[in-house]
């Protein structure tokens, strides 16, 4: 497996490499594992409460601010700091077949959810995955041992591409199916109204569930790169459409900042994480470096990374 010096993974390489396990294992155990020896220990995980220290417990989770305040020792408390339960929520309509890079928007997508997998079985918790378009095609129970790894990764390998997409119909229904309070983590491209993603969104949110949103983004997406005359082929419904990109430029550009404002105050007003995953940068550099900030935020107290 060819590395840099930065130890970052050549994205066309892990691009190849059709075993969606083996994907999974080059991100975690190429870059992210690299880390702290376990960063990653439910990751969801919110600060809670101090109680004070009793013999036996684990020092590292003294918090030592308290004592230079109090001098007396206090230990920080954590909800979910065990049996995390994990549900995966992946986008596999027929928009997240676009692709200009090395990776599709799906590859990219499927390649996330199946290292997410890894991490979370690798550090004990549960782990369930959806696929969706306009509804919730395949569905696999939460599980937390090696088996339900594989069936994961079967699944993931498996993958039809689907039709029209509903983001906000689909996550409204995740949040009447995922009733325990956990983790949900939806990974997509987006597309459609925003005001019916943030309504999704808050659904599942207000189920006291944590969630986060990664957002599947192809380059060509952010900027918009065509100059002559150019067939862009229409996708969920839409009709094929030729067009000089000179005169939609603006207007498009425009049209998707809007979108991710939007999102993004939506997102923050309801503490949800929202990552932006730019298919052209380095999957194991994306994913290190959100969940690194993520648990470091959690060590510090709690908070999103944002």
């Amino acid at each position: 497996m060819a590395e840099s010096s930065k130890n970052v993974i050549d994205p066309g390489i892990i691009s190849r490499v059709h075993q969606i396990d083996l994907r999974a294992r080059m991100v975690v155990e190429g870059y992210v594992s690299g880390l702290h020896k376990s960063p990653y220990k439910g990751f969801s995980v919110e600060f809670a409460e101090h109680r004070e220290y009793v013999a036996g417990d684990d020092l590292r989770y003294l918090d030592w601010k308290v004592f230079g305040k109090s001098d007396r020792y206090y230990i920080k408390q954590y909800e979910e700091e065990t049996n995390l339960v994990c549900h995966l929520i992946v986008d596999v309509s027929e928009s997240m077949n676009f692709g200009t890079v090395d990776w599709t928007k799906q590859d990219y997508a499927l390649t996330v959810a199946a290292a997410l997998s890894y991490l979370i079985i690798r550090q004990h918790d549960a782990v369930g995955l959806a696929l969706f378009d306009d509804k919730i095609r395949t569905t696999l129970r939460a599980g937390g041992h090696r088996g339900q790894l594989q069936r994961i990764f079967g699944v993931l390998e498996d993958v039809k591409s689907g039709g029209d997409t509903a983001v906000g119909k689909v996550l409204a229904r995740v949040a009447e199916r995922v009733r325990r309070r956990g983790l949900v983590i939806v990974i997509s491209d987006l597309v459609g109204d925003v005001n019916d993603v943030l309504a999704g969104l808050r659904r599942i949110r207000s189920r006291g569930h944590d969630v986060i949103v990664f957002h599947m983004l192809d380059p060509a997406e952010l900027t918009f790169p065509f100059e002559r005359m150019t067939m862009f082929e229409g996708l969920e419904g839409h009709p094929d459409l030729l067009a000089d990109p000179k005169s939609l430029r603006a207007a498009y550009l425009e049209a998707v900042s809007t979108f991710r404002a939007k999102l993004r105050t939506g997102c923050m007003a309801e503490r949800i994480d929202l990552v932006d995953m730019d298919t052209r940068t380095p999957l194991d550099v994306a994913l290190s470096s959100y969940l690194a900030k993520r648990a470091a935020q959690a060590r510090a107290g709690g908070g999103t990374a944002r």
